[in-house]
Order: structure tokens, then C-alpha cells, then sequence
């Protein structure tokens, strides 16, 4: 039997990684530095042993592969032994395409965001469909698994995979789609992130050119046309091309949108003609893309349009994207992994579609390597619009140079100048003092953040009640 050790096995995606191959019948295990919850315990439920600590001795003998992860570089002490000896090391894109993708239909869901949505969604409408796919996606899709899954292992020749423009390892800074043997490629859109990746939007653009030369001719490209950099990629393809967005004119047109409590009707055209009506149980235009791609997508391999409204109508979310945690003193508090400008925007206006008159509360923590530095000091300043009180965490990433770090004092005074009642917050307990102070029954409140945020989420409840 195959034994394979990953180094850096708590990381989501290495973990449902270990999950998959372990599930393939390859004896599996791994380390970490830093061994918590949630992680621990779903490698625990999946039989998958987990080892405190990198150490030189955790590389036995009778290991035949090595997965490395991207957060570890040289100096680590499992990594150098790994390379003294000579064993065969991959990193986690290259384990994913050796041992899934070669044999499959590779879909992969590309853009800069909406992409764990998008796949859970296509992966969820192959699966209501009965093409019984793999899926792989970068969180938690409530529709598959008791609690929700980041992976579907299925018996069909249709993979569904995220298609993440991060780095691969520490011996190769290639994006990690570009691995992934695509035969249908969504890229939904294009703006420029992961700023300690990329030094500026052509080396973004890049990266996506090179995924659109990985499409066969045999295959399709799918482009968000409401994007001007994803729809630039067009003339790079070789393969078929389809469009899809919300103006007049694309191969697959989302119109008359009817926002609702928690959910979004909507029309499609395809090719100009009617396609059918469908709703989702999501908010936001930005929403009503992500599942338009995922409708082309499942049409594309043979799903028919009452039942792909069939499994959008029946689709669960995926955690952490505008998910409602709880509701105490009248207030109803949401998790978002909002972090770009772009996002933060998208996820406000969502929210305030469906609820016109509610008073809505942004907390925001700068915590990417994006959302900490200074360039995108003025989109911020444009991305909280759709919320009434703002309330802005510290820098997560305090080590950053001063001129390179985003200013939220600066921040502050740019949205007050825009009328909006902004503040700057010094701690997680000043948040909620604040919250718990002002709040009124109605208020909503969204929290975004790309990390755990000192479980204010919680606290915020217990808080309130």
C-alpha cells in the first residue's frame, strides 16, 4: 500500500486532500505545527493520524510520497529530511492532478472571486443531476456530508475542482490551476489580488492566459463577460468559447432579477433565447453569476433545465459566504470571508437587496495579504456603501511597513466624508461593546474576515443575549 505524509496537514486543503487519498486506500498521515480544531478533529473522524510538530523523525522509512504544503519553506526540519534523502515529493496541485485528474472530465472554477461558490454549486447541480461527480472545493458545501464537506468523492468521470491562482509550493510559484487538466474552465472574473504573489495585474492576467492555453479544443472555456479583464482573455483561446453575465448579448444572460428574503429569482437567455426561470436560495448579482456559470456548466455535461432549477432551489450554501451564524437581541448576525474591496462590496449590496430597510452593520477585519497593504486604500474606501455603521479592526499583519500598510485611521475619515458613521475599533471586546450598545431589533450585522477573528462571531452572541 501507498503511504503518503503531508507536511502541513491542517490546512484545509491539504487536510481534504489526506481525506480524499485516504478514502483511495493509500495509507495517509501527516504534521503540523500548529494542531487545532477544526481541522484535528476531521482528520480524526477520517482515521487520518496527525503529528504535533515537524520533526526529522516523523519521515520514516517506508514513506513513498511527500505532499508540501504551500505554507512550508526551507528550514523546516520534515522538508530537509525529505530532500537529504531523495524521496518523491509533489506539491498538493501536483497530488491532485497525479491521482484524480488524469482519467477525469476536469472542470475547474477559476476567477478572482466566487470561486468556492461557484463550485459547490456546479458541483451540487452534477451531483441533483445524477452525473455522480468528484468535487473539490476551498470550504465547507453544506450539500455534501451530514455537516457539510470540502470534497465529494463520486463514481462518474466529472471532477469538479477549484481552480486557486495561489502559489503551488515553495519549489514552484505557478498558480495551482494550472495543474489541474482542464477540459471545462469557468473563469468568472479577473481583478488584481494576492499582492504577495503577484507584483501587478499582468502578472495576474498572465496566470490566466495560461490557464485559458490549457483548454483543449476539445473542451470550453466559460468567461465572465461582466468582467474586462476575464473577458479580455477571449482572444488568447483555442478551444470554444462561451460568455456569460448579465448584459444583453452574452451566450448565457441572467436578467430580471427578483431579490427576495434570502434568495434571488432570476431569467436566463441562452443564446438569446429563453432558457428558464430559476432561483437560489443566495443573495446578490454577484450570486446570480456564480450560479449562471454553474448552470452552463451542468448544461454543458447533460443536465436538462427543470432539473438543474430542481437542485438550485435545493442548494444548502457553503459556510462562511454571507452564512447567518445566529440571532440574539434582535439582531441577526452573518459570517463572510469577504476580503477584497471587490467582495466586501458585492456581499453589502446583496445584503441590502433583500433587506431595503434594515440597518446593516460592517465589521471588518484587514487580514489578507491584500486587504493589509495600501493599495487598495481608496477602493475601500468605495466598498462599504451598502453599509450604515462601519466598524474596522486593527491590521492583522502589523508587520508590514508603514508606507506599505493600509491606514484604517485614513479610511475612517474618507467614508465619514462620504456620510457613512465609520470607527475604528482597537480590539475584538471593542466591537461588541459597540454592537451590544447601539444595537436595535432589526440590525444586521456582517462580519468579514478571511480568518477566525478572535471568534468574535460567539462572543458577539452570547453577547447579545
Amino acid at each position: 500500500m501507498t503511504r503518503v505524509h503531508l507536511i502541513g496537514i491542517c490546512g484545509t486543503a491539504m487536510a481534504t486532500l489526506a481525506a480524499m487519498l485516504k478514502r483511495e486506500g493509500l495509507d495517509v498521515r501527516g504534521s503540523d505545527q500548529d494542531v487545532y480544531p477544526p481541522m484535528s478533529d476531521f482528520l480524526e473522524a477520517e482515521g487520518i493520524p496527525v503529528l504535533s510538530g515537524y520533526r526529522a523523525e516523523h519521515i520514516i522509512s517506508d514513506i513513498d510520497l511527500v505532499v508540501v504544503g504551500n505554507a512550508v519553506s526551507r528550514g523546516n526540519p520534515e522538508l530537509e529530511e525529505v530532500l537529504d534523502r531523495k524521496i518523491h515529493y509533489v506539491s498538493l496541485p501536483e497530488a491532485i492532478r497525479e491521482q484524480f485528474l488524469w482519467g477525469a472530465r476536469s472542470i475547474v472554477i477559476a476567477g478572482t472571486h466566487g470561486k468556492t461558490t461557484t463550485a459547490s454549486l456546479a458541483g451540487w447541480l452534477l451531483t441533483h443531476g445524477d452525473v455522480d461527480p468528484t468535487v473539490l472545493v476551498g470550504g465547507i458545501a453544506r450539500n455534501f456530508g451530514e455537516q457539510g464537506s470540502s470534497y465529494r468523492l463520486g463514481g462518474g468521470r466529472d471532477f469538479v475542482i477549484e481552480g486557486d491562482e495561489y502559489d503551488s509550493a515553495f519549489f514552484d510559484k505557478t498558480a495551482k490551476f494550472l495543474k489541474y487538466l482542464p477540459d471545462i474552465c469557468v473563469i468568472n472574473n479577473v481583478e488584481f489580488d494576492h499582492a504577495d504573489i503577484y507584483a501587478d495585474m499582468n502578472a495576474v492576467t498572465t496566470a490566466f492566459r495560461r490557464l485559458v492555453n490549457l483548454v483543449p479544443r476539445s473542451g470550453l472555456l466559460l468567461i465572465g463577460a461582466d468582467s474586462p479583464a476575464a473577458a479580455a482573455l477571449k482572444t488568447s483561446a483555442v478551444s470554444p468559447v462561451a460568455t456569460f453575465g448579465t448584459a444583453a448579448g452574452t451566450d448565457w444572460q441572467a436578467h430580471d432579477f427578483e431579490p427576495s428574503q434570502g434568495a434571488t429569482r432570476f431569467r436566463v437567455r441562452r443564446a438569446g433565447l429563453p432558457f428558464g426561470t430559476f432561483e437560489v436560495p443566495l443573495l446578490g448579482v454577484h450570486n446570480v453569476r456564480n450560479a449562471l456559470a454553474a448552470i452552463a456548466v451542468a448544461t454543458e455535461v447533460g443536465v436538462g433545465p427543470d432539473r438543474i432549477a430542481e437542485g438550485l432551489r435545493l442548494f444548502a450554501g457553503v459556510k462562511r459566504r454571507l452564512e447567518m451564524v445566529g440571532t440574539a437581541g434582535g439582531v441577526t448576525i452573518f459570517d463572510d470571508f469577504a476580503h477584497h474591496p471587490t467582495a466586501v462590496a458585492e456581499t453589502l449590496a446583496g445584503l441590502r437587496g433583500s433587506n431595503p430597510a434594515a440597518r446593516i452593520w460592517a465589521v471588518f477585519e484587514p487580514r489578507s495579504a491584500s486587504s493589509c497593504r495600501a493599495l487598495f486604500q481608496d477602493d475601500f474606501a468605495r466598498a462599504f456603501a451598502g453599509a450604515d455603521e462601519v466598524l474596522l479592526a486593527p491590521i492583522f499583519r502589523s508587520t508590514l511597513p508603514e508606507q506599505e500598510r493600509l491606514s484604517v485611521p485614513r479610511l475612517v475619515r474618507d467614508l465619514r466624508e462620504q456620510g457613512l458613521s465609520a470607527r475604528e475599533a482597537g480590539s475584538v471586546d471593542e466591537i461588541i461593546h459597540t454592537i451590544v450598545g447601539e444595537h436595535r431589533p432589526g440590525d444586521l450585522v456582517v462580519i468579514m474576515s478571511n480568518g477566525g477573528f478572535g471568534g468574535i462571531h460567539k462572543k458577539l452572541l452570547r453577547a447579545l443575549a
